[in-house]
C-alpha cells in the first residue's frame, strides 16, 4: 500500500478523480441540452425557478466573479484600483439584462428530468404558504445545514484518525 504514503500519488490520485467527478457530471447535464421539452414543461420549470429563486443566484454570481477579477488585478497592478473598480462595475451592469439567459437553462435542466405533472405539483407547492415559506427560508437553512455538517466532519476527521492510529496500533504500528 505504499500509494497512500506517497502524497505526489495521493495528489495524482485526487486530480484523477476529480476529472472522472467532472466528465461524469457533464455527461449527466449532456441530455439535458441535447433534447427538445414542450413548451409548457419548460415555461412550468422557468416558474419553479422564478418562485425559488431567493438567493439571486445570478446576480451573486456575477458579484462574485467581479471580486474575484477586482482581487486578480489589483494584486499585481494595485495603482489601478480606481480605474478597475470602475471598469468592474460598468461590466457588471453589462450583465444586468442577462439574467434569464441562466434561469431559462436551469429551467431547462428540471424540464428534462420532470414529467409536465410533476412539474405542476412542483409549482403548485411552491405557489402554497408552505411552498413559499420554504424557498424563503432555503438559503438560511442551507447556511445552517452547512455549519451541522462543518461541526459534523471536523470531529468525524478527530475520530476517524483516532480509529485509524488505534488500529494501527493494534497491528504494532505506532505513528
Amino acid at each position: 500500500m505504499a500509494f497512500w504514503t506517497d502524497g505526489n500519488m495521493m495528489r495524482g490520485a485526487k486530480a484523477v478523480m476529480g476529472a472522472v467527478l467532472a466528465a461524469g457530471l457533464i455527461a449527466m447535464a449532456a441530455p439535458a441540452f441535447a433534447q427538445e421539452v414542450a413548451p409548457e414543461q419548460l415555461a412550468l420549470a422557468r416558474k419553479y425557478i422564478d418562485l425559488t429563486d431567493r438567493g439571486a443566484v445570478f446576480e451573486t454570481t456575477v458579484v462574485e466573479v467581479g471580486i474575484d477579477t477586482m482581487r486578480q488585478i489589483v494584486t499585481q497592478n494595485p495603482e489601478i484600483i480606481d480605474q478597475t473598480n470602475e471598469t468592474i462595475g460598468d461590466v457588471i451592469k453589462e450583465y444586468n439584462g442577462r439574467k434569464g439567459e441562466l434561469l431559462d437553462q436551469f429551467a431547462r435542466v428540471y424540464a428534462m428530468r420532470f414529467t409536465l405533472d410533476e412539474l405542476r405539483e412542483i409549482v403548485g407547492f411552491y405557489e402554497s404558504p408552505t411552498g413559499q415559506k420554504l424557498a424563503a427560508a432555503n438559503s438560511e437553512v442551507n447556511a445552517d445545514i452547512r455549519r451541522v455538517l462543518q461541526v459534523y466532519t471536523n470531529n468525524l476527521r478527530t475520530e476517524f484518525f483516532a480509529k485509524v492510529r488505534s488500529g494501527l496500533r493494534a497491528k504494532g504500528v505506532e505513528i
